[in-house]
């Protein structure tokens, strides 16, 4: 053996020595930590991390899988894809026309005939309508109609001279009608019979009738939409005043 060899053997026995040395010396002084947990909870969490992990897969193929078809696809095919996509978006922020079946609520004053000296004309407080589409959404609600108006998330509902108004735009007297898209019409029935809102509106004077619809049809939201737009204040990352 050349004398160059036992040198370059002696160096790295140097050198797996003096990383075992840091590696039983890191391992020395680390604290001793106990996994406080029953096997239970230890299980319980690996399923989590397991089920989170096989979503994450899943996304990923999904992800895969598009980008894959879109590849293949012409360019017109592209543009209707890309059309159908916006549509779908539109339709489910309530920009678009929708069409479906669901339930019709109609609200009318519960004495038909109202005389002199009897309390006044019942109308529909911004309150109330608003327990009511917050009701309508918690059960199922996909779309929903106040009139002639199409409710969405950002619609306004205000009291302005003692007149509830929806869309910046004044409700009609009653009777009135609200109509309501969902997957389960059924259901959505049994839900506004149950619900609290009936026996709200019957406070106020109002008679509320339910009934299921096959065909409804919601308008499109007819106002322009205001988007805020938020600008990144740059002088706090360069530390300029």
């Amino acid at each position: 053996m050349s004398k160059r060899t036992k040198w370059l053997m002696s160096l790295i026995f140097a050198l797996v020595g003096f990383m075992l040395a840091i590696q039983f010396q890191t391992a020395s002084s680390e604290p001793e930590f106990r996994d406080t947990r029953d096997q239970w909870e230890v299980r319980q969490a690996l399923q989590e991390q397991q089920k989170l992990q096989q979503e994450l897969l899943e996304q990923i193929a999904q992800a895969d899988r598009t980008l894959e078809e879109y590849g293949e696809v012409s360019d017109a095919e592209k543009l209707e894809t890309l059309k159908s996509s916006i549509h779908q978006l539109e339709q489910e922020a309530g920009l678009a026309e929708l069409e479906g079946s669901g339930i019709i609520i109609t609200l009318a004053p519960i004495f038909q005939e109202w005389e002199e000296g009897a309390p006044a004309y019942p109308t529909v407080s911004p309150s109330l309508l608003t327990h009511l589409i917050n009701e309508l959404n918690t059960f199922g609600a996909t779309g929903i109609g106040v009139g002639e108006e199409r409710f969405i998330s950002i619609s306004p509902v205000r009291n302005v001279n003692g007149e509830t108004y929806i869309n910046n735009r004044p409700m009609p007297p009653l009777p009135i009608t609200i109509k309501v898209i969902t997957s389960n019409p059924k259901k959505m029935m049994d839900y506004v019979n149950a619900s609290r809102s009936r026996d709200m509106f019957a406070l106020d004077q109002i008679a509320m009738e339910v009934e299921a619809g096959q065909h409804i049809e919601l308008p499109g939201y007819e106002d322009n939409l205001q988007v805020d737009i938020l600008e990144l204040d740059r002088s706090k990352e360069t530390g300029e005043d």
